[in-house]
């Protein structure tokens, strides 16, 4: 009873996961019903089944039949089958639900030429075929399994004409993948080989199954009636022969399955006979040129393969966008092009992605991706074997099936434009930020992809616990080997096998010169787009020592520089001195907003900012920073208001200084703003306006300037408890500084803001003219326009490979000085992938505003060399790499737009907007918009 109920649970499952190959047409159910039918069958066979599996009894009680009862269960264990179709999203297309995946008659030899690996055959099942009837009307076929059915060995004989292949549709596109490359790299060279490959077509026959089991064979039946005429006699011409033995090897593993399905039934069924015959169709390709000489064609094969300079002569598949039938594959004929289209005879995986609301980031990466050759053969082949479930890290597998599929559906023949609906459900679900219809980053994207795909098929299964080894002071090539056999031990997958790399980076105490060295793994390169061209800028310098007035430079630097180079050119523009040094702060309404820092970039500072430099006594500079902030009172009322003018003063204190010493401090950096006695008078006059007291308030303002000179005072410089007195300061709104009292300065900074409030009277005796005067960094001629910039890319390798200092906010703590210190830099390249992307950092960010370089890059398309740029010359690769995608980003920021350049081989580039795919000239590839850069390793000659 036990054996009925696994029969019949079996049957259940088989039902719930539909085979690829035969798939019943359930034409009396609705696809609701269905998806129904399948989930309850699903989960009553699980339920039931757990409460099962401790029962003695549930297998077959002989060897034999416990055997077979392990192969029902686990199909894939003697032959390589395709994971069976999941269920499907409820946002995924109903085309995709009624997708059924594919199997392919092809001869076998033409698969059998591409295969590289003899592991890439295992599994196949070998029959031999009779030819039972023949009546005009039908064809007859027998299949009986061969005794030695298992990896073929046929690399030292020729092929049979009467030899084909059973191929699943991943297989097959893996297969004419490798021959289209074969061809393209063919063209190159002069040869004719491939023509008669370029002409075959694919085209369906419908066929009948059965098993007879007296005889334990499986029945075909090819009949008139279920074909098209044309069709029906290719089918004649490939089947019928009475004199050479026909064989057919199954690579799919679905003949095997309708044997266990048959078998299933015929237990089942109390009259004990097999099922009814099951109508299937079943794609034919490459037999167009089965009449060509098989010596002949294995003279050009091994023509072709020796002039062949390795995997990557090609990443070419031309097909043919027709809907139901792909005919004149590999051909690219003159095309028509409707609207911005390319609609003529086109390629394989010229098919485009539709948008779905802002997803045009998505798509471009994408694109770039299902293009790179590596990650085409790997997805086309069988990785869901390799798909890491337990990791904790990954997303159990679903992003990894969720892109292979997209692949698989682009690369399709004949395919229209994909909506990936079902891969951005499975993104959203594991990377919430790309959830909705905003824009995102293509680069941001890109990187959370990779990163999930390695960890979704990372074959690591556990972690391994590295014991750390005290490799300090050994030779760089063994610390970098060391460090590259960890990260190996713990992540292992395509992504690293294709687009991992390896840089140092050593860290330099400034003081100590102690050198640390580690060497990582990088996934891309972020370069920065350094200017060509000089920036002119104006600052204002304003000095303390109460002598010298503010004064504005007018300097040149690389618009691509540190702050550090703009300290420098205004150095030298106001010689100033050893002992000196100069603080830069941005001014925004009378206030200093911030304090640039020496690592910023000039690029951020924008042409309409203000910039003050102060100059400062050099051995003063870890005392207490004072900023004075200039206030008048606005209007006489009730509640009087506080208005800020001028530009603030900047000084030194000492850690205890007095209300006093704040006064004494600020009276002394107004002395350089106070107006000559003549205009203090002549103002005085104007307002007074009385020419009988003009002797006496002459003699007073004289005598007044008398007595100052004698205290000792700087000439020119009133009475310091008379100035103060016409001044107030505070702390804050309300907290006045008394000039008897300590004045502390708290926080890390050590920065005190003090208000200054001036008085009517001071006013008028000091030039605050002086003090407002402030100009914009630029200010640019009406009209005026400036250039693009263009900077190769090697210039920006060098940018990214120079020493720099850390920021402050970036400390590294030294070891030797047991301190945080500000340490240089320096990052080497040591080991390059096979796949390098190359990110051009074209947005730039700051705590306020956002911006995007529009820098031209002039980069290589075919021979990208980095010889000089890498640090270990011992390497054996190829330093060599080809351009084959970009990731285009036009606009700027929010309302830009994304596209794709991919090179297919044989020169050819073509353009992916969203759904729209036409061809592009290699020189118009080349623009201010490329964003993102896809290269591959060209191996040495």
């Amino acid at each position: 009873m036990t054996r009925r109920l696994y029969e019949k649970l079996r049957l259940a499952l088989l039902l719930a996961r539909p085979t690829r190959f035969l798939s019943l047409k359930l034409v009396h159910l609705s696809l609701s019903t269905l998806h129904l039918c399948r989930s309850l069958a699903r989960a009553l066979a699980s339920k039931t089944l757990a409460l099962f599996t401790m029962d003695d009894n549930f297998f077959y009680s002989s060897s034999s039949s416990s055997a077979a009862a392990d192969d029902l269960w686990d199909l894939d264990s003697h032959y390589r089958f395709r994971p069976q179709r999941r269920l499907l999203d409820e946002d995924e297309d109903d085309e995709d639900a009624n997708a059924v995946d594919k199997v392919y008659l092809v001869p076998y030899r033409w698969w059998k030429e591409s295969q590289q690996r003899d592991d890439d055959e295992a599994g196949g099942v070998l029959y031999s075929v009779s030819l039972s009837d023949d009546t005009g009307s039908e064809i007859v076929l027998h299949l009986r399994k061969k005794e030695d059915s298992g990896k073929s060995d046929k690399a030292g004989e020729g092929f049979s004409s009467r030899e084909y292949a059973l191929l699943p549709e991943a297989m097959w596109l893996r297969a004419l993948k490798w021959h289209n490359d074969l061809s393209v790299a063919v063209k190159d060279i002069g040869s004719h080989y491939g023509a008669g490959d370029s002409l075959q077509d694919v085209f369906p026959i419908q066929i009948r199954l059965s098993v007879l089991w007296e005889t334990n064979s499986l029945v075909v039946k090819v009949s008139q009636k279920d074909n098209v005429l044309g069709f029906y006699k290719r089918a004649c011409s490939i089947f019928s022969s009475e004199f050479d033995p026909l064989s057919i090897w199954d690579f799919s593993g679905q003949t095997t399955q309708f044997f266990l399905n048959d078998r299933i039934n015929l237990h089942n069924d109390s009259s004990g006979q097999a099922g009814k015959e099951i109508l299937l169709e079943l794609q034919v390709y490459g037999f167009s040129d089965s009449l060509k000489g098989r010596d002949q064609r294995n003279d050009e094969m091994a023509l072709v393969q020796s002039k062949m300079e390795g995997p990557f002569c090609s990443d070419s598949f031309k097909m043919n966008r027709s809907t139901d039938i792909v005919d004149s594959f590999l051909t690219l004929t003159n095309s028509s092009q409707s609207g911005d289209s390319y609609r003529g005879a086109c390629s394989l995986g010229l098919t485009g992605l539709q948008n779905l609301g802002n997803t045009c980031f998505m798509n471009s990466a994408i694109q770039c991706l299902v293009h790179t050759p590596k990650l085409v053969d790997y997805f086309l082949g069988d990785y869901q074997k390799e798909i890491n479930y337990d990791n904790p890290l990954g997303m159990k597998g679903e992003l990894a099936f969720a892109f292979g599929d997209l692949l698989r559906k682009l690369w399709v023949p004949g395919a229209r434009p994909v909506a990936p609906r079902m891969f951005k459900s499975k993104l959203v679900h594991f990377a919430p930020q790309f959830s909705g219809y905003n824009q995102h980053d293509s680069q941001e994207f890109l990187a959370f992809l990779l990163d999930g795909l390695h960890e979704d098929l990372n074959r690591v299964k556990c972690k391994p616990y590295i014991e750390a080894k005290d490799i300090e002071g050994h030779p760089d090539e063994e610390v970098a080997e060391e460090y590259w056999k960890n990260h190996l031990a713990r992540n292992d997958s395509i992504i690293v096998d294709a687009c991992q790399g390896q840089y140092r980076s050593m860290l330099i105490c400034p003081l100590c010169k102690k050198v640390s060295v580690t060497f990582d793994p990088f996934m891309y390169l972020s370069l920065p787009l350094p200017s060509t061209t000089l920036r002119t800028m104006t600052l204002t310098i304003v000095s303390t020592d109460g002598i010298t007035l503010p004064s504005a430079y007018t300097i040149t630097v690389p618009n691509s520089g540190r702050l550090t180079d703009l300290i420098e050119a205004l150095s030298a523009a106001c010689s100033l001195r050893d002992d000196e040094t100069l603080l830069v702060a941005e001014i925004v309404m009378n206030r200093i907003l911030n304090w640039l820092e020496p690592s910023g970039s000039i690029a951020l500072i924008r042409d309409d900012d203000r910039l003050v430099a102060y100059r400062l006594p050099k051995d003063s500079e870890k005392s207490p920073l004072v900023v004075f902030k200039h206030q008048q009172v606005e209007n006489y009322g009730i509640t009087p208001r506080w208005k800020t003018f001028g530009i603030p003063l900047v000084a030194r204190l000492s850690d205890l200084s007095y209300g006093s010493d704040i006064r004494k401090q600020f009276l002394q950096l107004l002395n350089a703003f106070l107006l000559p006695i003549e205009d203090v008078l002549n103002d005085y006059d104007d307002d007074v306006g009385n020419p009988a007291n003009e002797d006496s308030e002459m003699e007073d303002a004289t005598s007044s300037t008398v007595l100052d000179t004698e205290t000792g005072l700087d000439c020119g410089t009133r009475d310091e408890t008379q100035l103060g007195a016409d001044f107030m300061f505070y702390k804050g709104p309300g907290s006045e500084i008394k000039m008897n009292e300590p004045v502390l300065v708290s926080g890390l900074t050590k920065e005190l803001e003090v208000l200054v409030l001036w008085s009517d009277k001071m006013i008028e005796k000091y030039d605050t003219g002086l003090l407002s005067s402030l100009p914009e960094v630029f200010k640019p001629q009406r009209f005026m326009r400036r250039p693009q910039e263009s900077v190769s890319l090697y210039k920006c390798l060098e940018a990214f490979l120079k020493e720099e200092p850390l920021g402050p906010e970036d400390m590294w703590y030294c070891p030797s000085c047991n301190k945080p210190r500000q340490a240089i830099k320096k990052l080497d390249l040591w080991r390059l992938p096979e796949i390098l992307v190359v990110h051009l950092k074209r947005f730039s960010y700051d705590r306020y505003f956002k911006n995007k370089l529009e820098t031209f890059v002039d980069f290589p398309v075919d021979d990208l060399e980095f010889s000089t740029y890498i640090a270990h010359k011992n390497s054996q690769l190829s330093t060599c790499y080809m351009l084959y995608a970009i990731s285009n980003h036009y606009g700027g920021l929010g309302g830009g737009h994304y596209t794709a350049s991919v090179h297919l081989g044989n020169g050819m580039w073509f353009e992916f907007d969203d759904e729209k795919v036409f061809p592009v000239s290699k020189d118009r590839i080349k623009t201010s918009a490329a964003y993102v850069l896809f290269y591959k390793r060209v191996p040495d000659v």
